[in-house]
C-alpha cells in the first residue's frame, strides 16, 4: 500500500520540547500574570510591548501560556503554527505552556503582540466579583534572549506591557467572530498584574492543533429559498479563509452548516444555540481574513450582504485538528465501504481537536468519555494518538471524583454528571488500548490508580455484584424497541454489569503487566461473572432480555458459559429484522462477535447493507463524515430531530477496527503489544474481490492484503523488522519472521 503524505504534517521547529525546562521554567514562574483592567468576556484583547536587542543573538525563546487561547506575533510575523494554544485542559489543576524558538523573528527593534480570546473558557462560570474571573482572559509569558557574549536579557509579563481592544470585537467557540476592520483602539492602557497560582503549569503534553490542509470551494449553490451558498464538498472542522473588500461600514456575514435540507435549503436547526457565523465589518480596503480564536463544523457556507463579486477562488476551507500522524490505510473492492472508511477518517480528524469531542458544530463539542472509549482502538489504528490520549487521560485522572467516579465529559463542566457505565469505563479501556497499540507501559502505570479507583467505585455501587444503582445512558441511540415507559429493551443493569466485568478484566491484565498484586480483582471478576450469568442468562444459556445489545456484550465481554449459544441467539435476532439494532456501546463489538463465532457471512451482510439502518446508508445519502444517528436524515429527507443530530460524530465509525482486524486480519497479540508479534487472521467474503490494510506501528508498516482470482485467494503479508507473526488461514497456522510473504 502506498503511504500517502498528509499535508503540512511536519514538525514545527519553532515549538521547542522544553529541553531547558529546569532553567526556563524558573523564569516563567518569576513572570507575572497580567490582564486587562476592563474585561469583555467575548472580545479579544491584545497585550503588547516593544523591546530592543543590542548585541548578536545566540538563542532567543518565548515561553507563554494564557487563560483563553492566544496567538503571538513578533514584528508582524506569527510565532509558530500552533493554533488555539495553550489547548484545553482541566485549567484549575493543569495549564499547558509552550516554548518557541524566536531567534529568526527578532531584529534590533522589536514589537510583540499577543491576542488572547476566551476560547474554551466559555464553558467556565463567569463571576465579576472575583479578582480574576473564571471566564476572563489573562496572559503569562517570558522572553529570554542569550547573546553571543553570554549575557542574557529577560523580559517578563508585567505592568510594562500594554493592552488594547482588538478589532476582533467578539470571538466565541460556538458562535464565531465579529471582526471590525474600521475599529482602532486609540487608548491603550497598562496591563494589570494579579496573583494567580503557577503550580498548575505543565509543559506542552498533548499534540498541538494545526492548520492541516486547505480545501478549495467546489461550487456555488443558489437554494430554492434564494440563499447564496458555497459547497466545499467535504464536512470539516475548521474555518473559512476569504478575500473581501466591500464598502466601508458594510457588514458581511458567513453562516456555516453541515447539510442542505430535503428541499436543498441551508440547514442549521441542528446547531441548537450555536450561531456558527463570522461577521466582518469592511473598511473599504481589501483583506484576507480567517478566524484565529474560533472554529466551526461545516461543509456549506451561506453568504449575506456580499456586495463584492462572488468568486469561488476567494474562499478556502481550512481543516484544523490535532497534529496526529496518519498510520492506518485500507482499501477494498467495494466503493461504498471505501467511502465509509474515508468518512471515518474525516470524523476522527474533525473531532480530535485537542480533546476527543463528540461533534464539532452544535453547542456541545465536548470530550464525552463514552464516545472516546468505543472509538479508541479504531482511533489508534487510523492515526498516531498516543500523545493525544496521554494528555487527555491525565486530565481525566485529575477530574476523577474522590470516590472514583468519572465525569461524563473531560474536561468536566459545572453542570456535568458522572458515573455512567460505558462512559466512566473510559478510565480503564483507553489506557489499556494505548498500551496494546503503542506498548506504552508508562501510560498504563500513570493511569493505573485511576483505573483501579473506577473499578472500586463500581463495586461500591453494586449489590451482589450487579451494578443496578445510578443513572446511566445505556446503549445510547440503539434501535431496540422501548417498553411502555420508554425504557430501552436492554436494561441498564445488564449493560452496567457487563461493563463492570469488562473493566475489571482489563484492570487485571494491566496489573499483571505492571507486576502488581491483583488477586483481589481476580476474585471480584469471578463473582461478577457468576452473578451476571445467574441473573441475565436463562437455563439454556440465552440472554433473558433477548436483544442484540445484550447478546453482543455477553459474548464480547466473556460473560457466558457457552458463547455459541448466545451467538446463535444474536444471529437469530438479526435475521428476524434483517438489520442491526445496536447503539453506541455495543455496535463496536457487533461484527466481531459474529465473525468470531461462526457467523462471518452475517457480519458481512450487516457491513454491506445499503438500506437504513446500516453503516452504508449515510454513504448512499452523500455523507462525507459519520453520522450521530443511523437515520440522521431519513430516506424521505426528513431529519431525525433538531435537538441532537450531528452529521460529524465518530462513534459508529468504530467499525473500522473490524475492517483492519477481520477483513484484512491485522491483530495485536496482547502478550507482545505494539505489533511486536502480529496475528494475521483475514476473513474473506465472495462479495469482496480484494482488501488491503496497513497499520504503521512503532516497528514499521504491518501490511495484510488478499485478492480473489479464478476462485483462488492470494494472501500477502508484511512483517516489520524485529517483529514476528502467526498466520491463520483456512484452519492452518504458520509462524513467520520479519519480511514479505505470499500464500
Amino acid at each position: 500500500l502506498p503511504i500517502n503524505h498528509i499535508m503540512n504534517n511536519k514538525s514545527d521547529s519553532s515549538l521547542q520540547n522544553d529541553k531547558n525546562r529546569g532553567v526556563f521554567m524558573k523564569n516563567i514562574l518569576e513572570s507575572s500574570w497580567i490582564k486587562s483592567e476592563k474585561q469583555d468576556k467575548d472580545a479579544a484583547v491584545i497585550f503588547f510591548r516593544d523591546f530592543h536587542v543590542n548585541e548578536k543573538v545566540e538563542h532567543a525563546q518565548l515561553q507563554i501560556t494564557s487563560f483563553g487561547v492566544y496567538e503571538a506575533q513578533i514584528n508582524g510575523r506569527k510565532v509558530g503554527n500552533y493554533i488555539f494554544a495553550p489547548g484545553w485542559t482541566n485549567y484549575k489543576e493543569r495549564l499547558q505552556y509552550q516554548t518557541y524558538d524566536i531567534k529568526t523573528l527578532i531584529s534590533k527593534h522589536n514589537n510583540i503582540e499577543i491576542s488572547v480570546g476566551r476560547g474554551w473558557r466559555m464553558h467556565e462560570e463567569y463571576d465579576d466579583s472575583l479578582e480574576f474571573s473564571l471566564g476572563a482572559t489573562a496572559l503569562l509569558a517570558v522572553i529570554e534572549i542569550v547573546y553571543k557574549s553570554g549575557e542574557k536579557q529577560i523580559i517578563y509579563t508585567d505592568e510594562n506591557w500594554q493592552v488594547r481592544q482588538s478589532k476582533l470585537k467578539y470571538s466565541n467557540m460556538y458562535n464565531g467572530d465579529v471582526y471590525d476592520a474600521t475599529f482602532e483602539d486609540k487608548n491603550p492602557r497598562p496591563a494589570v498584574k494579579f496573583d494567580y497560582p503557577k503550580n498548575i503549569l505543565i509543559p506542552q503534553q498533548g499534540e498541538r492543533i494545526k492548520e492541516i490542509e486547505k480545501i478549495p470551494a467546489l461550487r456555488m449553490v443558489i437554494t430554492p429559498n434564494g440563499e447564496t451558498c458555497i459547497d466545499f464538498g467535504q464536512n470539516i472542522t475548521g474555518y473559512v479563509e476569504f478575500n473581501i473588500c466591500g464598502q466601508k461600514g458594510e457588514e458581511v456575514v458567513l453562516y456555516h452548516a453541515e447539510i442542505l435540507d430535503k428541499e436543498g435549503n441551508f440547514y442549521t436547526d441542528n446547531l441548537r444555540s450555536a450561531k456558527q457565523e463570522v461577521r466582518f465589518i469592511c473598511d473599504g480596503e481589501r483583506h484576507v481574513y480567517k478566524p484565529i480564536h474560533s472554529f466551526q463544523g461545516f461543509r456549506y457556507i451561506k453568504l449575506e450582504n456580499w456586495s463584492d463579486e462572488i468568486l469561488l477562488d476567494d474562499f478556502k476551507a481550512i481543516v484544523v485538528h490535532s497534529n496526529i500522524r496518519r498510520t492506518g490505510y485500507f482499501k477494498c473492492s467495494n466503493k461504498l465501504v471505501n467511502k465509509l472508511y474515508k468518512n471515518i477518517l474525516w470524523s476522527q480528524k474533525g473531532n480530535f481537536l485537542d480533546v476527543p469531542t463528540d461533534c464539532p458544530q452544535r453547542d456541545e463539542r465536548l470530550g464525552w468519555t463514552g464516545d472516546a472509549q468505543v472509538f479508541a482502538r479504531t482511533a489508534s489504528y487510523n492515526f498516531g494518538v498516543n500523545k493525544f490520549f496521554e494528555k487527555w487521560l491525565a486530565d481525566l485522572k485529575s477530574e476523577q471524583c474522590a470516590n472514583g467516579s468519572v465525569p461524563h465529559v473531560v474536561p468536566k463542566l459545572p453542570w456535568d454528571g458522572d458515573g455512567s457505565s460505558g462512559w466512566g469505563d473510559c478510565a480503564v479501556i483507553c489506557p489499556w488500548q494505548m498500551y496494546l497499540t503503542y506498548e506504552n507501559k508508562e501510560l498504563l502505570s500513570n493511569q493505573f490508580d485511576s483505573m483501579r479507583k473506577w473499578v472500586d467505585y463500581i463495586y461500591e455501587q453494586s449489590e451482589n455484584y450487579i451494578w443496578a444503582k445510578g443513572k446511566h445512558f445505556g446503549d445510547w441511540l440503539s434501535l431496540d424497541e422501548k417498553d411502555e415507559k420508554g425504557n430501552n429493551a436492554t436494561p441498564d443493569e445488564v449493560i452496567s454489569t457487563a461493563y463492570f466485568a469488562y473493566s475489571t478484566s482489563l484492570l487485571i491484565k494491566a496489573g499483571k503487566v505492571l507486576s502488581l498484586d491483583i488477586e483481589k480483582y481476580e476474585a471480584l471478576l469471578s463473582n461478577v461473572k457468576k452473578s451476571y450469568i445467574n441473573k441475565f442468562l436463562d437455563n439454556n444459556g440465552r440472554v433473558v432480555c433477548n436483544t442484540q445489545t445484550g447478546c453482543v456484550l455477553t459474548i464480547y465481554f466473556d460473560l457466558s458459559n457457552n458463547k455459541q449459544v448466545v451467538a446463535d441467539q444474536l444471529n437469530e435476532l438479526i435475521n428476524e429484522c434483517g438489520h442491526l439494532k445496536t447503539g453506541f456501546l455495543s455496535t463496536p463489538y457487533l461484527l466481531h462477535t459474529l465473525s468470531e463465532n461462526g457467523y462471518e457471512k452475517t457480519a458481512y451482510d450487516l457491513l454491506l447493507r445499503e438500506e437504513y439502518p446500516s453503516w452504508l446508508y449515510p454513504v448512499t445519502q452523500g455523507a462525507t463524515t459519520v453520522w450521530e444517528h443511523w437515520d440522521g436524515m431519513r430516506p424521505d429527507g426528513t431529519m431525525w430531530s433538531d435537538s441532537m443530530n450531528s452529521f460529524n460524530h465518530y462513534a459508529y465509525g468504530a467499525v473500522a477496527d473490524w475492517l483492519y482486524g477481520v477483513m484484512c486480519g491485522i491483530n495485536i497479540d496482547e502478550n507482545a503489544p505494539g505489533f511486536k508479534h502480529i496475528i494475521f487472521r483475514p476473513v474473506t467474503d465472495e462479495r469482496i474481490n480484494f482488501a488491503r490494510g496497513c497499520i504503521v506501528s512503532n516497528y514499521g508498516a504491518v501490511k495484510s492484503s488478499w485478492s480473489r482470482e479464478d476462485g483462488v485467494v492470494k494472501y500477502f503479508f508484511t512483517v516489520p523488522e524485529g517483529c514476528t507473526a502467526t498466520i491463520y488461514i483456512d484452519g492452518k497456522t504458520k509462524n513467520i519472521q520479519s519480511g514479505e510473504y505470499e500464500f
